[in-house]
């Protein structure tokens, strides 16, 4: 699929897959701790769509639009559905998004260099998963992915920040139980 982007990315044979299969199984043990199954296909979006993206991001140093927004729908489809076992999830996913994209653009219109638009692209969506298991997650989520990017942006080191910014969402969706609920 990847190959098939504009300028796409050509991963490693195997490597989606892999990656996908592990994302997968740790939501499965987010789903024996506890996880309603009504919010399991959040993180199985997230986890499949996250490593599309990371393996974009670390193989073409870009997240292409053609991943990045068609989330917001789906996303919102998905927290639609779940939002009929948990009242307030949807004004928090709203909260969340905005807060994550928010910020994000602010960063991305005062440093334009310090992330690319397809990370202000994803911050959407992402603060939307994360807002609709805790708003006071998004910004941990936030500082997280801060943290995971300093040392190679002290190092004036190119890096992609997506994944950075995947694998603490995806945590947080993952496992709510254990983090927020």
């Amino acid at each position: 699929m990847l190959h098939a982007c504009p300028r796409g990315a050509v991963p490693a044979a195997g490597c989606c897959e892999l990656g996908v299969a592990a994302a997968w199984a740790l939501a499965a043990a987010g789903a024996l701790a506890g996880t309603p199954p009504w919010w399991l296909p959040v993180p199985l979006l997230l986890g499949w769509a996250g490593v599309l993206l990371a393996v974009c991001d670390l193989k073409a140093a870009r997240l292409p639009d053609v991943l990045t927004l068609p989330a917001y729908p789906v996303v919102a489809v998905l927290l639609a559905a779940a939002a009929a076992h948990r009242p307030g999830l949807l004004p928090a996913a709203v909260a969340g998004g905005a807060l994550f994209a928010g910020a994000y653009l602010a960063v991305r219109l005062l440093r334009p260099a310090a992330l690319g638009a397809g990370d202000v692209k994803l911050a959407g969506s992402l603060g939307a998963v994360v807002g609709a298991v805790s708003v006071p997650l998004v910004p941990v989520v936030m500082a997280a992915a801060a943290v995971a990017t300093l040392p190679a942006a002290r190092a004036r080191i190119a890096v992609p920040h997506a994944p950075a910014m995947l694998v603490p969402a995806w945590l947080v969706t993952a496992f709510p139980v254990v983090l927020a609920w």
